[in-house]
């Protein structure tokens, strides 16, 4: 049965497991494929990562399309057989196969979101989704001790 209720999960207990393959590379798996089955979604894994200073994701490929995006600090990318340096608010899109990394370029730890996409030739055309308003009073007006601090 498909999830009905919108669920919270909270960031802050979820602890930072190290990834032992990769040096200083820690992440907090936020969309499990149990979860993803519950959404009724095709989703392989989104993970919250953070790279420690020093630390890599080491040179690798996948059978799955990742989306990363940087949120926190400066790293560099290995694409396309080319180190290049980026920033938090740049998205990379690494297809299946291709062969990419993910260095800290920073003075500090480095955070990125990684979303894990099954990848397949016969996938029906995307479409962008629809949204449908309700009726607001139904719901009532946030009050101040709900509204986030920064909006």
């Amino acid at each position: 049965m498909l999830a009905q209720e919108t669920t919270v999960l909270r960031g802050a207990p979820i602890p930072w497991t190290p990834i032992p393959a990769h040096p200083e590379l820690y992440h907090r798996e936020i969309v499990d494929a149990a979860k993803a089955d519950a959404l009724g979604v095709r989703i392989s894994s989104v993970l919250w990562e953070r790279i420690g200073v020093g630390g890599q994701v080491l040179p690798h490929y996948h059978d799955v399309v990742e989306v990363i995006h940087i949120t926190v600090g400066k790293v560099k990318l290995l694409c396309n057989g080319v180190w290049q340096s980026y920033q938090a608010g740049d998205t990379f899109h690494v297809p299946a196969r291709t062969v990419h990394s993910v260095a800290n370029d920073d003075t500090k730890p480095t955070e990125q979101i990684s979303i894990f996409l099954p990848a397949d030739a016969n996938v029906p055309s995307n479409q962008f989704f629809q949204t449908f308003l309700v009726d607001a009073a139904v719901y009532g007006q946030p009050t101040s001790s709900t509204m986030h601090p920064n909006g």
